[in-house]
């Protein structure tokens, strides 16, 4: 019945006159501008909207033995459904005021547990099989314009239309995502339009302060010149690891700093970014967890050893047009293995990389077809900690015969109006969680969004 709900709420939508409605993204970028005469005059208000219903299936695979966080080796289904309202003001010269009210349903394939890289950014570590109402984004964005040309400001969800100059500093406050303003990717970032997996849409190592939904309370600063910008941001972790409650007295917190370089190669636009961050709170260290299990008896318990450290990492993260249709996007990234993973998932160094095709050549130009690669592996710490039937956020079969975990991922969206987009996608998962006493495992998907 919740899912019908849904199903007629985006029918709805779909009746709904679009003039004067622009279509948004479902997961915001930094600021967008595009050619300075392409846009009308700035925004003093809008309103955007999404629907997206994720289906996914597994046949069943070989899985000689499970744990309490082990993908289901039967043959299993899932589906999960959000619909956002984007709502934007201007209240003076260079300001946004934005909230976001989200209504989620559904879970994951086997809750959200299972694969390091999980197989969709549509699915949160939570769910429910009725729909219920959250704020993912509650935020203030200022910018200040320090000259330059100028530069036109696209309309979208999160983004109201109008001007900056080339040389300028953006500040934004409040609640949304880490990833909204850092490491991202126009190829890969958004699992409402391209890719769904976490390791893909991400840097599979950057720990980014979150919920368990993937928001957070914070701030970031941008400074722009030309051709390059320095971010830099300071956000609150969740109160315990993998919790959905966020530590908003800042004592646990999370210091991010990223630095983009945009060129032309061969006459095409690229960027590349370098992230370094470092996460300052109560977490456990993996071999402590199982020395104490040793003494004990029992498996590892990395909630018994938790103490406040800090756990820092790297991401280097690139996109280069190779093509007018043609983007080619790589990303490795990197954490100290030694302590468990606070807010995302347990990878503890990640290779990925892929291409992303529109469909000028088949006489499809809003269709897209993209096709990617990742590796994650784990510490040896991590790896021993899992060895002796420890827990983590999203893996924990109770043993482990560790392999990396390897995936590739190809999905094709079909463009079918302005409003309605229609995506097929497969991932084939090599070592799920690690381990090769499971798979292969194939993932088959169907996506539908809409923009309103």
């Amino acid at each position: 019945m919740a899912r019908g709900m849904f199903a007629l709420l985006c029918g709805l939508w779909l009746l709904v006159p679009v003039a004067g409605w622009a279509a948004g993204d479902g997961q915001p970028s930094p600021v967008t501008a595009i050619a300075a005469d392409a846009e009308p005059d700035q925004e003093t208000w809008a309103v955007h909207g999404q629907f997206t219903n994720v289906n996914q299936y597994h046949p069943a695979f070989s899985s000689p033995y499970r744990g309490e966080n082990s993908l289901d080796p039967n043959a299993r289904s899932a589906a999960t459904n959000d619909v956002t309202l984007s709502l934007g003001v201007r209240p003076w010269q260079g300001a946004e005021l934005w909230i976001s009210p989200e209504y989620d349903q559904g879970f994951g394939l086997s809750n959200t547990l299972g694969m390091a890289g999980y197989a969709s950014g549509e699915a949160y570590k939570v769910g429910a099989n009725y729909p219920y109402l959250r704020l993912p984004r509650a935020f203030y964005r200022q910018i200040i314009n320090l000259g330059g040309e100028d530069e036109a400001i696209a309309a979208g969800a999160n983004q109201l239309a109008g001007k900056r100059t080339g040389d300028n500093v953006t500040i934004t406050l409040g609640k949304f995502s880490v990833v909204d303003i850092f490491d991202t990717n126009s190829y890969a970032h958004d699992p409402r339009a391209d890719f769904l997996n976490w390791s893909v849409v991400e840097s599979g190592a950057f720990d980014y302060a979150a919920d368990s939904w993937g928001f957070t309370w914070g701030g970031a600063i941008e400074w722009t010149q030309s051709w390059w910008t320095l971010r830099g941001g300071f956000f609150a972790l969740s109160d315990a690891p993998n919790s959905k409650y966020i530590d908003t007295s800042f004592d646990q917190f999370e210091a991010a700093g990223e630095f983009e370089a945009r060129h032309d190669w061969l006459g095409r636009p690229g960027k590349v970014k370098l992230l370094a961050f470092v996460n300052h709170g109560r977490m456990g260290n993996y071999r402590d967890a199982v020395a104490l299990a040793r003494q004990d008896g029992g498996a590892p318990n990395i909630a018994a050893v938790r103490r406040v450290q800090d756990r820092p990492g790297v991401a280097l993260n690139l996109e280069q047009e190779l093509a007018a249709d043609l983007g080619f996007f790589a990303r490795a990234s990197a954490n100290v293995g030694s302590k468990e993973a606070f807010d995302f998932t347990e990878i503890n160094r990640s290779v990925s990389m892929g291409l992303s095709l529109r469909g000028d050549r088949w006489q499809r130009h809003d269709d897209t077809l993209g096709l990617a690669l990742v590796m994650n592996g784990l510490s040896g710490a991590a790896r021993e900690y899992f060895a002796a039937g420890g827990m983590g956020i999203l893996i924990g079969d109770g043993g482990l015969n560790y392999g990396a975990e390897k995936i590739a991922e190809i999905y094709y969206a079909l463009h079918l109006s302005k409003q309605l987009t229609l995506s097929a996608d497969y991932q084939y998962v090599q070592n799920p969680a690690y381990n090769r006493d499971r798979g292969p495992l194939p993932l088959y998907g169907v996506r539908v969004h809409v923009e309103f």
